[in-house]
């Protein structure tokens, strides 16, 4: 059970890390009173650009991934008798999203899960993973709306999981489960997307 206390700590301090938050201080702002107000991507792409947005996005990607492969790695080497490396990195993957939707440095207030969720479930399920990404793009593509996009590839990823399940591509149901709870963070850290949405004030990306 130590082992594992370390693994949710640990996993949780890692994705509170707020890369987003840092770029803004390099360029002297902070990226929460700017836009949304979101220390996530796609706020940073809007106030600083893509240079600094995309490198955001890869470093909150990396924080979920890192997390469950550092997880699973622990697993193996103390092979504990209750949990298989699988399951550490499934806590992993949820605290980690945790970590970056509520960290502890900016008063549980953090950005919305998306790059993070990807990364922890890219180190799980790579499949499913890459699924979920070409669900996002194709969205994004049709929409324009980041939001939408994140918010779709979300919600479809546990029934992508399921029927991997179901053909025998992964094995456990943990997986299924554990992507549902991710999908629940990302949906609720959308709520005032919703909102705009709604009202037809979300911001969308133009095609040039």
């Amino acid at each position: 059970m130590l082992t594992l206390t370390g693994v949710l700590l640990g996993s949780y301090l890692v994705g509170s890390i707020p890369f987003g938050y840092v770029a803004g201080k390099i360029r002297g702002i902070d990226i929460r009173k700017i836009g949304s107000g979101n220390i996530g991507a796609t706020n940073v792409v809007r106030v600083l650009g893509k240079r600094y947005g995309y490198s955001v996005f890869v470093l909150d990607f990396l924080k979920g991934f890192g997390a469950v492969k550092i997880s699973m790695s622990i697993a193996t080497d103390a092979r504990p008798e209750w949990a298989s490396p699988e399951i550490f990195g499934i806590f992993a993957a949820i605290a980690s999203v945790i970590g970056h939707s509520f960290p502890v440095w900016l008063k549980f207030r953090g950005g919305k899960g998306v790059a993070t969720s990807a990364g922890a479930l890219f180190g799980l399920i790579p499949l499913a993973a890459l699924i979920g990404i070409v669900i996002w793009v194709l969205v994004f593509w049709f929409t324009r709306y980041v939001s939408v996009a994140s918010v779709v590839a979300a919600a479809t990823l546990p029934l992508v999981i399921l029927i991997m399940t179901r053909l025998n591509q992964i094995h456990g149901n943990a997986l299924f489960y554990s992507s549902l709870g991710l999908a629940a963070v990302v949906m609720w850290r959308h709520r005032s997307n919703f909102s705009r949405l709604m009202h037809g004030s979300e911001p969308r990306f133009t095609r040039k």
